[in-house]
């Protein structure tokens, strides 16, 4: 990375040790209060799917949240001597780009090109999307609620917004790369609490299973984390970052072994093999397993998809936003 230059160009004060002991203390006032309170504290008998956890730990996160966004407000303007339109800027509350949060949203759709076609055209969702019948099925539930709005818009304002600007105040300040790569770690480190949950909620799984279960959810929550820091600095709007999130809880990990599921209909593709007694008085319709070639499709439009990603990393990025100027 290079051509990198701060918007800010005054001398910040923050120390990097600052910047690091108060993401330490905010991403414990995040999940410490899951285990004070009997409403949201995980138990063999108490899932954290359940409506009653999920609402009180909304209601936690959102007080965390707030509490967390004074100190970050008030050293943003007591130490990096900014007003309160910069203070907006750099948290990525204001300006709204809805240009910048369809190129976020477009981009990240290009490394999901695989699952959209497998979704969209091999299990013909297209008609479900069309309808919006999924996304009034899913926020219809807490469990979606949760994975859609709530969840990823807390994360994005806690992680992105109000982590982010205070290391922007180092100094010597840091690079992108740093910045991109360090940061995200906090929120991949929030994520660990899940393993003792689920060591709770299923006491019957062997410890080693348990543990790398989490270690992959660090991983990849750090990974996103990675990409989700990237976009917040260059187009300086937590809210484009928060849609990208939602998305990709949509999404879900892409598939990247075996073969596509589903059948072949005369006359079309369905999702999920056809059973049952009904199926067998179509007389006009047959079915057998998909063929080899669907599969190949499938990673054919991945790896394209991923390319295509590469090549437009930088350009649907770039922002008059941006928190940082930086390029490949």
């Amino acid at each position: 990375m290079a051509d990198v230059t701060l918007e800010k160009t005054e001398s910040p004060m923050l120390s990097a040790s600052a910047a690091a002991f108060l993401s330490i203390a905010y991403t414990i006032l995040y999940v410490l209060p899951f285990y004070l309170s009997p409403t949201t504290r995980p138990s063999p008998n108490l899932s954290r799917d359940n409506p009653s956890v999920i609402r009180a730990r909304i209601r936690s996160v959102t007080f965390s949240v707030t509490v967390c966004a004074i100190p970050t407000v008030y050293i943003l303007s007591a130490r990096g001597h900014l007003d309160s339109s910069s203070i907006l800027h750099h948290l990525g509350w204001y300006p709204i780009s809805p240009l910048d949060t369809l190129k976020s949203l477009l981009l990240t759709a290009l490394l999901f090109a695989g699952p959209l076609f497998e979704r969209g055209i091999i299990d013909s969702g297209r008609r479900d999307w069309i309808k919006m019948q999924d996304l009034h099925e899913t926020l219809s539930s807490w469990i979606g609620w949760r994975n859609f709005i709530a969840g990823p818009t807390n994360e994005e304002l806690f992680f992105r917004s109000l982590l982010v600007p205070l290391h922007l105040l180092i100094t010597p300040p840091p690079s992108p790369t740093a910045l991109i790569f360090a940061t995200p770690l906090y929120f991949g480190i929030a994520h660990i609490h899940h393993f003792y949950e689920f060591t709770l909620t299923h006491p019957f799984t062997p410890l080693i299973p348990a543990l790398v279960r989490s270690l992959v959810q660090f991983g990849y929550t750090t990974v996103f984390g990675w990409y989700a820091t990237f976009l917040f600095l260059r187009t300086g709007s937590v809210w484009g970052v928060v849609v990208v999130h939602a998305f990709c809880n949509w999404m879900g990990l892409p598939r990247v072994w075996g073969r596509v599921g589903g059948v072949e209909i005369e006359g079309g593709v369905v999702g999920g093999p056809v059973r049952g007694k009904e199926n067998e008085d179509r007389e006009d319709e047959r079915e057998r397993e998909l063929g080899v070639s669907w599969t190949v499709a499938y990673y054919a439009v991945l790896a394209a998809g991923a390319f295509a990603w590469w090549k437009s990393l930088w350009a649907l990025t770039e922002s008059e936003g941006a928190l940082m100027k930086f390029g490949s």
